[in-house]
């Protein structure tokens, strides 16, 4: 069993995808781009049921179609949507071979799922991407090909349709004999004979039409007849995954920038799952009118091959971002890593949506700025308070286990900020004797410490030193007093 994806009018529809036409279902014609008249090369059903047929010019088109949308041939849009038929074609069967522009060809031999149901799905992806196709199922790859030519222009499930040995020869006798090719001086001569299907070509001795017309005539009646099973051209499966586009003109907005981004990941993510892989990172670089360029690297949070996905992450870092001069282009580059496959903790609680985190976390980050959000950790110092931001895990920890020791002493209620606090020292002793504060104030009756501590001392910006007192109020309170440099602090209460 072989099977034919066909997308008619494939450069045109390539042209469409990469510059939609302002309508979604508009009229649209392909375009000559050489020579003194530009000629219509191919329109869409819009165009045609405008009256627009290919050899028109250009203002013969326009005045049968006011609205028309003018498209010439764009080898890069081309390149870039062949590579996306063959990575979804690759989905379909691992044995392709890249038949001709907009046709390839599938060997479906040897798939355990049955072929109409992926056949579907493989259409309709194409169609969710904005090219039309259809799909021909059939013993031979040529009768493959002649049934997926006859659905051009059907949509949905209409577009897919499987040919049973039993009915090739009902579907071959109606068929046109140019659908066979036959060489110019063959199909005169059968155009003489009234010989005008592929019926009527059959029905006539293969060896007869081998000995009147040798070689030539017996390849045409073997086309005819549907030709026969043979080895594909295979195509490898991608290993570099990586796209890139350069625009006509510089870019200053972000649309089309989101745009071209989109079109590459969906070919990506397509040959990533043709591979066996996911995104694990994106590497993007964006070319500036000024020859200068923006460099920067993602990790995605959880390695993935869901194109949406992996667009969000890049909308929401591009869409905060200013660059000195217009685009002219973007490389993007993904690094690939074979799925992740680990069994959960019965306890272990993760995040849902761990992309739809980091893409909260980075909107946070625009706000707050760099350097400015994550998660708490105490550092490994001495020091009080000295605690950084790590990226947040995740998987959620389960509860530390309760110390085996209980805490001693009195707790510590922290005052944050600390309390500027004033001391009043007795004539001719250094003992406080009355403290203040804008929130309290009293006599002091009983004073601890001094409690000294110091750290980081090798480096000039970052050295410490600081002394603690515990101290009682006469009218009732227990408090730590901290001196810094020449200041004084209250540090906390304890309970």
């Amino acid at each position: 069993m072989f099977a034919v994806l066909h997308l008619p009018d494939f450069a045109l529809q390539a042209a469409l995808q990469a510059d939609p036409p302002p309508a979604p279902a508009g009229a649209a014609a392909l375009f000559s781009a050489g020579g003194k008249k530009s000629l219509v090369l191919a329109a869409n059903a819009a165009a045609r049921a405008a009256g627009v047929e290919p050899g028109l010019t250009a203002p013969q088109a326009v005045a049968r179609c006011p609205g028309l949308a003018i498209r010439v041939p764009a080898t890069a849009a081309e390149a870039e949507a062949r590579a996306l038929v063959l990575a979804l074609a690759l989905n379909l069967a691992p044995r392709v071979e890249d038949t001709a522009p907009g046709l390839c060809t599938c060997d479906l031999r040897g798939l355990l799922d049955p072929p109409e149901p992926v056949a579907r799905a493989a259409v309709a992806e194409l169609a969710g991407l904005g090219l039309a196709a259809a799909a021909g199922l059939a013993r031979t790859p040529l009768l493959a090909l002649y049934v997926a030519r006859t659905l051009a222009g059907a949509a949905g499930p209409a577009a897919v349709r499987r040919l049973a040995p039993e009915d090739e020869a009902a579907f071959l006798a109606p068929l046109p004999l140019a659908v066979a090719e036959p060489p110019a001086e063959l199909a005169d001569v059968f155009a003489l004979w009234g010989v005008r299907t592929l019926g009527e070509l059959l029905a006539l001795p293969r060896d007869e039409v081998g000995r009147r017309f040798g070689a030539a005539g017996l390849a045409l009646w073997q086309r005819a007849a549907g030709g026969a099973p043979r080895p594909l051209q295979l195509v490898a499966p991608a290993v570099d995954f990586t796209a890139q586009l350069r625009f006509e003109e510089g870019v200053a907005t972000l649309e089309p920038l989101l745009f071209g981004l989109r079109r590459a990941l969906d070919r990506l993510a397509l040959e990533l799952r043709a591979a066996h892989f996911v995104a694990a990172a994106l590497d993007l670089v964006l070319h500036l009118e000024d020859e200068g360029r923006y460099v920067r690297t993602f990790s995605l949070p959880e390695p993935t091959a869901d194109p949406a996905v992996i667009f969000r992450a890049l909308h929401t870092h591009l869409e905060t971002l200013q660059t000195a001069a217009a685009l002219t282009g973007f490389d993007l580059a993904v690094v690939p890593a074979r799925p992740p496959v680990r069994q959960a903790g019965l306890f272990e609680t993760g995040l849902r949506d761990p992309h739809g985190f980091a893409e909260t976390l980075a909107r946070v980050a625009a706000i707050v700025g760099p350097g400015r959000l994550g998660t708490p950790q105490l550092l490994d110092t001495r020091r009080p308070d000295a605690v950084g931001l790590a990226a947040p895990a995740p998987v959620v920890p389960p509860p530390a286990p309760p110390p085996v020791h209980p805490p001693y002493g009195l707790p510590l209620r922290r005052f944050r900020p600390p309390l500027l606090a004033t001391l009043e020292f007795a004539a001719g002793n250094r003992r406080p004797t009355y403290l203040f504060t804008h929130r309290f104030h009293g006599e002091i009756a009983d004073l601890r410490g001094p409690w000294r501590s110091s750290g980081d001392w090798w480096q000039h910006d970052r050295a410490w030193i600081r002394c603690e007192w515990d101290l009682a109020l006469a009218g009732g309170g227990l408090y730590r007093l901290l001196q810094v440099d020449d200041a004084f602090f209250i540090e906390g209460e304890y309970d």
